[in-house]
């Protein structure tokens, strides 16, 4: 317990001294919100448009950080040699591993308690009505997109490229899913491509809880669609893994 608390604390220590960490992954999703909310009026799924975005920010920013943040850091650190000397550390491969995925789930829990409270200085939006619900919705999505993190790390084979690869998934995926805004003028196939993304379904979950007071629970296919996300990236990610870079 002392090494996996230890490692916590020093994963927090590298995230928040990288500038580009705590732009990129912690301030971008801040950052998009603003913007969104000076922009959009009206209404949005029937509420107030920033109450509706505020919602596709939650999704969107796990997504970025639990998915995006985890497997650029991995893939970075792969291919400068730093897991390969970490396996013959006395440190564990698996305390590692699980010290960096609750790092990067602190990281997304005060990006959430972050948005929350911008949202409520900027447009005065409402903190969630049934309060352990959205942190299950929260948890659960943030779960899921680490555990498709950690799988997509096996498939990326070169530093250069990888941001270039995250962001050709993220970004499409977060539009599809409507993270920026209502999908229904969307086109039928595109609609028909969001259906299977993980965020479509982490979207619904957290409109169901924010937006409309209703328990997680409430979702059923919501929760089992994240569920059944998360473990196959997990399992992809035990066959998949890479200890040693792959550039060279």
């Amino acid at each position: 317990m002392k090494l996996f608390t230890h490692q916590i604390r020093w994963e927090q220590l590298l995230f928040w001294r990288s500038r580009e960490s705590a732009v990129f992954v912690f301030l971008f999703p801040l950052l998009l919100f603003t913007l969104l909310v000076s922009v959009y009026n009206g209404r949005i799924h029937g509420r107030p448009a920033p109450w509706a975005l505020l919602a596709g920010m939650l999704g969107y920013g796990a997504a970025n950080t639990a998915f995006a943040g985890l497997a650029l850091t991995l893939v970075a650190r792969r291919e400068l040699g730093m897991l390969k000397r970490i396996r013959s550390t006395p440190l564990p491969a698996a305390t590692y591993l699980i010290a960096v995925l609750v790092s990067i789930l602190i990281v997304f829990t005060l990006q959430a308690a972050s948005l929350f409270a911008l949202g409520s200085l900027l447009k005065s939006t409402p903190w969630p009505h049934h309060i352990f619900s959205m942190l299950l919705a929260l948890a659960l999505g943030a779960s899921a997109f680490a555990g498709l993190g950690l799988a997509i790390t096996g498939v990326i084979r070169s530093l250069e490229g990888s941001s270039a690869v995250i962001n050709l998934i993220v970004l499409p995926m977060a539009f599809l899913s409507g993270s920026f805004g209502s999908t229904r003028s969307y086109p039928r196939f595109l609609r028909a491509i969001a259906d299977v993304l993980p965020l479509k379904y982490l979207i619904d979950a957290v409109d169901a809880v924010y937006l409309d007071g209703r328990e997680i629970w409430d979702k059923p296919t919501a929760v089992a669609v994240l569920a059944a996300w998360g473990v196959a990236g997990v399992a992809i990610a035990l066959r998949t893994f890479r200890w040693e870079p792959r550039e060279g």
